[in-house]
């Protein structure tokens, strides 16, 4: 339970920047202590971790866990979908609050609060801006300053639902801005998808191989460029969620070159899987694939694995959002009504081990930095999550680097019938997790509980017009720029 002590004794403590020989004391729910040969208090359970990695938790910046989409409801609700990330060694989740148009972005906020109240594993969320209004402007001030919200989500894509035009763009931007806020940015132009998707239908392609050649990557390179480029005008930092393809790279790898706040994610399964599943005759199993941006050509994760090596890629999610089989059968003779969503919650650290750390791709402090300590950095959240320090949330794993396993829908603890790795053999697993001081995974037993996940704020930065006002009164020669997250 949180209010005993757990010493981790003899592993190899590994951060964002570097290794080390080391135990680690948890106390509560907080990290007391980090050094050699610690003493193991009264009464505390001790964990051998010889020949084993200890690691903050992972944490995914991107999920969708019970999202209305579609017309369904996404399979994997907060307390499945936390649980199962806890057993791959996510011990938070970063999801997202989406209002329909015209519903108050406060209201919408309020009732994923609700939902995620059975939270297994610590989370916050994001808030999407899906219409423009003053009464809009007014609420993403109320929940950067009651709410802990710093980031606001725009979808570029989904046209007559949730797709934002430029007008609501630029005036969403100014706004966070001026908060101290980030934009993230689902960059694909709407306009596009939607036209290519009813070329495409009416030539008769009705199957799941009609998705990505409705959506590539061009599409999304566009739109990456036009919302960095507004972005660029109006001063306020970007994350681009789920960036796939070599066209959205360019885009940010030219900002950043410029000196540009520009950060993006990558999902695990876009570094992995590619276009062909698409086209495998089964409709079922290619229809599970159905994700936005969809899956690339080879030779785009080839080049997304070079941009997370050089870090223009700062960050790796997994877009989980989960639709069983009867749910992707919406879309039977019409692949515009598949639901868009994939999982991999559980499978992302080892997915990342396995074809990162062990092909020698990613060192073991980079594995770090791109599935925690960069986002909580990013997020606001760091040191209080991303790291192994005192003072820091006890969310630790130990990590195995030798234990094997073969991903499959069979053992997974997502609730999904499906599982886009299916049949991966993976080496690299989480052995234990704590979230919060409290061991939730070991020896392949979850033992969570329902709702013992707490909210997170993160605050946001300081503001361009604190900045302009320190400025103003030290009657500096050059303008003042405002304090933004590094990336390491």
């Amino acid at each position: 339970m949180s209010g005993t002590s757990v010493l981790i004794r003899g592993g190899t403590v590994v951060t964002a920047e570097g290794e080390s020989s080391a135990d680690v004391l948890c106390q509560g729910e907080t990290i007391a202590q980090v050094g050699p040969n610690l003493d193991a208090p009264a009464g505390a359970r001790v964990i051998d971790a010889e020949g084993a990695y200890v690691i903050p938790g992972g944490i995914d910046p991107h999920t969708h866990m019970e999202l209305p989409f579609m017309g369904t409801v996404a399979s994997e609700d907060f307390f499945t979908g936390t649980s199962a990330a806890a057993a791959g060694g996510t011990t938070m989740c970063i999801d997202f609050a989406i209002p329909d148009p015209g519903e108050p972005l406060l209201d919408a906020y309020h009732k994923w609060r609700g939902w995620a109240q059975k939270a297994a594993c610590d989370y916050s969320l994001h808030v999407a801006v899906t219409w423009w209004s003053d009464r809009v402007r007014e609420d993403m001030i109320a929940l950067s300053r009651d709410h802990g919200v710093n980031s606001f989500k725009h979808f570029m894509a989904y046209k007559g639902a949730i797709m934002c035009d430029d007008e609501t763009l630029v005036n969403s931007f100014k706004t966070a801005r001026d908060l101290g806020a980030l934009c993230t940015l689902h960059a694909e132009n709407g306009e596009l998808v939607y036209v290519l998707q009813q070329d495409i239908f009416d030539k008769g392609l009705t199957g799941p191989e009609g998705h990505p050649l409705s959506r590539p990557p061009e599409v999304e390179g566009e739109a990456a460029n036009r919302a960095i480029r507004i972005a660029e005008v109006l001063g306020v930092p970007v994350y681009l969620v789920h960036t796939s393809c070599i066209d959205a790279l360019e885009a940010v790898t030219r900002a950043r070159l410029e000196g540009q706040r520009v950060f993006a994610e990558v999902l695990a399964q876009h570094l992995v899987i590619d276009e062909s599943v698409y086209r495998n005759p089964d409709w079922d199993t290619a229809a599970a694939y159905v994700m936005s941006p969809p899956f690339r050509a080879k030779e785009h994760q080839a080049a997304l694995w070079r941009g997370l090596q050089s870090g223009m890629l700062q960050t790796t999610a997994t877009d989980h959002c989960c639709f069983c089989a009867p749910q992707k059968r919406m879309g039977l003779g019409d692949f515009r009504k598949i639901p868009n969503g994939t999982g991999g919650v559980e499978d992302r650290l080892s997915v990342l081990w396995h074809h990162g750390v062990r092909t020698g791709r990613l060192t073991p402090a980079e594995f770090v930095a791109v599935t925690s300590t960069n986002t909580a950095k990013i997020f606001n959240i760091h040191p209080k999550k991303g790291t192994i320090a005192p003072g820091a949330d006890a969310d630790v794993v130990v990590w195995d680097p030798s234990a094997t396993r073969t991903i499959s829908a069979k053992t997974h603890h997502q609730n999904i019938d499906f599982n886009i790795y299916e049949g991966m053999e993976v080496t690299g697993n989480a052995a234990v997790t704590l979230s919060r001081g409290m061991v939730v995974w070991e020896g392949g037993q979850l033992s969570t509980e329902r709702g013992r996940g707490r909210y997170v704020d993160r605050p946001c930065w300081a503001t361009y017009w604190d900045a302009q006002k320190a400025h103003n009164e030290a009657a500096e020669p050059t303008p003042v720029e405002r304090t933004l997250p590094t990336d390491s």
